[in-house]
């Protein structure tokens, strides 16, 4: 059921993203390369957010600084929705395909409580 609640959502967020850029003409615009280069531009400013923080400060983001990372992850998911559109991927199911792929490789039994990278465990 969560997966189907998941999977309309996703499904509503693309359709009123198609909407908002059909009624600015925007589409011309939205080249998967286009999308690929904004979606990466966006996670550069939310990575700005947490530059210089202390671990412990990157979990505590005073209402300010927590503000601007809802809004940068608000930007990311639309331009990775609307790059997902453009290539005919449902991201729900890419995710969940990527999930399966990382269970093999890093099974729990090696991979538990290291951050070493699959090659190395």
């Amino acid at each position: 059921m969560l997966s189907t609640q998941r999977a309309d959502r996703v499904g509503a967020l693309t359709a009123k993203l198609r909407e908002f850029a059909d009624a600015r003409d925007w589409n011309q615009f939205h080249t998967p390369k286009n999308l690929a280069m904004a979606l990466a531009a966006e996670a550069g400013e939310l990575l700005e957010i947490f530059q210089w923080l202390t671990p412990e400060a990157s979990t505590n983001l005073p209402p300010d600084k927590l503000l601007r990372a809802i809004e940068e992850i608000g930007d990311i998911q639309i331009y990775l929705a609307q790059l997902a559109d453009q290539l005919g991927i449902d991201p729900i199911t890419a995710a969940e395909d990527k999930i399966e792929i990382n269970q093999k490789k890093y099974p729990a039994d090696k991979a538990h409580g290291n951050a070493k990278k699959y090659t190395e465990l």
